[in-house]
C-alpha cells in the first residue's frame, strides 16, 4: 500500500480535464430523487428515492409532506429498521454548514445540530449510548435517518444548505481510485480512468462540459482534502485522549481529539 503522502502527491497531480473527460463519458444528471440524502432499509442500495415507499400507492403519508409511510420516512420500513444516511463532513465544513443553516433557516445551529461522531468503530454502552473512539464526523440525521438538511417539495428533494454542502455531497456519486480516499455508499457500478461511479439513478445521463469540469474540480479538491485530513488525523492521534474526554466518545479529526459536541478534549 502506498503511503498517504504518496497518494496525496498523486491526488495533487490529477488533471481536471482528464477527470472531466471520464465524468462526461460516464454521464450524470442529478434527478433530485433524494437517494443520496436519505436513510435506507437494509436491503436497499442507498436512500429511498423521493416519494417512494409504503403508503404511496394507497394515498397514505404525512399531510403536507411527500414522504411516504405512516412514520413520515422514505421507503417501506419503519425508522428503527433503517440505516441512517452517513456522509463525511470535515471540521471547517461543519462550521460553514452551521453558518449557512443559520442564514437560511433563521436560527442558530451549533456543532451537534450539523454533525455527529462517525458511527464506524463506536460501540454501545450499557445504556445503548455510543462509546469509544472514531475518526471524522458524519452529517447529522433526523429520526428517519435522513440528512437533517434534506427536504422535499412536490416529490423532489432539495438541500437547505445547498451552496455550502460538503465536498462529499458536491461530488456524489463519483470518487477517485486513490488509496486513503473515501468511497460513497455501495460498490462502484461504473468507471472510467481514475473515476469511479456509485449507485445513482442519474448516471448515464448527458452532462455539459462546463458541469463536468466543475464536478471534476470538486472531485480533485475532495481527494486532496481527504488525504490531507487522513495524514493530520494519523499524526495527531493521542491514545490517552479518552482519559481526558468529557464523555464516552472521542472523535479524532484534523484539528485534534474532540468530544462528541465538537469541543476539544482537554490537554490534561
Amino acid at each position: 500500500m502506498e503511503p498517504l503522502e504518496a497518494e496525496l502527491d498523486r491526488a495533487r497531480d490529477l488533471a481536471v480535464d482528464d477527470l472531466a473527460d471520464a465524468i462526461e463519458s460516464i454521464g450524470f444528471e442529478c434527478t433530485r430523487c433524494g437517494g443520496c440524502c436519505t436513510g435506507y432499509a437494509p436491503d436497499e442500495p442507498g436512500g429511498a428515492p423521493a416519494g417512494e415507499g409504503a403508503g404511496e400507492a394507497d394515498g397514505e403519508g404525512v399531510a403536507g409532506d411527500d414522504r411516504a409511510g405512516d412514520d413520515g420516512c422514505h421507503g417501506d420500513r419503519a425508522g428503527d429498521d433503517r440505516e441512517p444516511h452517513t456522509a463525511t463532513v470535515f471540521p471547517d465544513e461543519v462550521r460553514e454548514v452551521a453558518d449557512a443553516a443559520d442564514d437560511a433557516l433563521g436560527e442558530a445551529y451549533d456543532w451537534r445540530d450539523v454533525a455527529r461522531p462517525m458511527p464506524y468503530g463506536l460501540a454501545e454502552d450499557e445504556d445503548g449510548e455510543p462509546a469509544g473512539e472514531t475518526f471524522e464526523w458524519a452529517l447529522a440525521t433526523d429520526d428517519c435517518g435522513d440528512c437533517t438538511f434534506y427536504e422535499e417539495s412536490d416529490g423532489r428533494g432539495a438541500c437547505t444548505v445547498h451552496d455550502s454542502r460538503p465536498l462529499i455531497c458536491r461530488t456524489y456519486p463519483f470518487s477517485v481510485a486513490l488509496g486513503g480516499t473515501s468511497q460513497p455508499m455501495g460498490e462502484a457500478v461504473d468507471g472510467e480512468g481514475m473515476v469511479r461511479a456509485h449507485e445513482c439513478e442519474g448516471l448515464g445521463r448527458e452532462i455539459s462540459r462546463a458541469d463536468a469540469e466543475s464536478l471534476a474540480a470538486a472531485l480533485k479538491e475532495r481527494a486532496i482534502r481527504e488525504l490531507e485530513e487522513a495524514i493530520a488525523v494519523r499524526d495527531g492521534y493521542d491514545p490517552t485522549a479518552a482519559e481526558r474526554a468529557d464523555g464516552d466518545v472521542v472523535v479524532f479529526d484534523s484539528e485534534g481529539p474532540k468530544n462528541a459536541d465538537g469541543t476539544p478534549v482537554g490537554s490534561g
